[in-house]
């Protein structure tokens, strides 16, 4: 089995991260949301990897490279736009020739799950189309499934106004070579794109096998701030503490990593929190899901539930929570004054009052 991993689209929810940097190495737990997703792809046995890219793909290509340190074979398949799922299919013909694959949205968390153990029901039972779906509290923000008693797939509908179920795509599909002929066959919707979702309902009127599997653990798509803070807090929850970096005259508590050259000094850390290479933490209070990345400077600052990107600086910030820090910024202000939040692109600067 191939795996095929989207990591094309603007990003335009993401925004200004997405002016700068593809919303896939959005870091979660200080490791790209594109790498947890080729973690899950590899444990569920796939390692021919095509990935879809689009402008970003010198800045995917950099990180991921060829595959090899993540235990991967990659291929890079550009999209010259967002043509739709099920037009990134179209792109890759060549790739996946006449294997079963698995497709896989490139900004979808799925943790604490049981992917591998759908992964081998399809391997064994190869339906024309399996979908993972997972229940959510309003379906008519994604594409919803209908299924039979016997959890085959009866209806498939992009974001309805009266869902039929509760039951929504999570961004995983596993499909045979069947999927082909299904999208040759259907047109593109009224945004002018191809749906995987009209796809996979051409299947289900055509009489073909579609089966779907309820996802046993957490998802949610990066598309938002708030969705990459959730994140972040659900993968932190699963920390090992661990001290590879120097810390003096400090409290660490619960799960804390502190990684190689790393410093923290006459600071306080509640985990679950991780402090990246090379970053120096001074007479700070770090609170519980927080990230730091590496080469980060914080100097008397109080923030927690937050993401710090690589190189940002803070400097005399207090009470930080939900913010999302891009690379490089830098934020200074006197330590003093009630919460904050704050949410800057790349190489921003602030300086707060109090």
């Amino acid at each position: 089995m191939k795996a095929l991993v989207l990591s094309g689209g603007t990003g335009t929810r993401l925004r200004p991260f997405s002016h700068s940097m593809p919303k896939q190495l959005m870091p979660v737990g200080n490791k790209p949301v594109l790498e947890h997703v080729l973690d899950n792809v590899r444990a569920m046995g796939a390692t021919e990897v095509g990935i879809i890219v689009n402008r970003w793909a010198p800045e995917i290509r950099s990180r991921i490279g060829d595959g090899s340190a993540l235990g991967i074979d990659v291929t890079y398949l550009p999209q010259d736009g967002p043509r739709g799922l099920a037009h990134t299919v179209i792109v890759a013909r060549e790739f996946l020739g006449d294997d079963d694959f698995v497709m896989y949205l490139g900004d979808s968390m799925l943790g604490d799950g049981d992917l591998a153990e759908i992964s081998a029901e399809f391997q064994r039972t190869r339906p024309d189309a399996h979908v993972v779906v997972g229940k959510v509290a309003d379906p008519r923000a994604f594409g919803v499934v209908e299924l039979d008693r016997d959890g085959a797939v009866v209806r498939l509908e992009e974001k309805p106004e009266r869902p039929r179920s509760d039951l929504a795509l999570t961004g995983v599909y596993f499909f045979t070579a069947a999927v082909h002929a299904a999208i040759d066959a259907i047109e593109p919707s009224a945004r002018g794109e191809l749906e995987i979702t009209d796809a996979i309902q051409w299947l289900v009127s055509a009489g073909a096998r579609v089966r779907a599997s309820q996802f046993g653990g957490y998802y949610r798509d990066t598309g938002r701030v708030e969705d990459v803070l959730e994140c972040n807090r659900k993968v932190l929850e699963n920390l090992r503490p661990k001290i590879s970096g120097a810390v003096e005259d400090s409290e660490l508590i619960g799960s804390v990593v502190v990684e190689a050259g790393a410093r923290v000094v006459r600071s306080r850390i509640e985990g679950p929190a991780i402090v990246g290479a090379g970053s120096t933490v001074v007479d700070c209070r770090v609170g519980p899901h927080t990230s730091i990345g590496d080469g980060c400077v914080l100097d008397e600052v109080a923030i927690d539930y937050s993401i710090v990107l690589d190189g940002a600086t803070l400097t005399r910030t207090g009470g930080l929570r939900a913010s999302l820090i891009g690379r490089h910024a830098s934020v200074g202000g006197p330590s003093e004054g009630g919460t904050r939040r704050l949410v800057l692109g790349d190489h921003s600067r602030v300086e707060t009052a109090a």
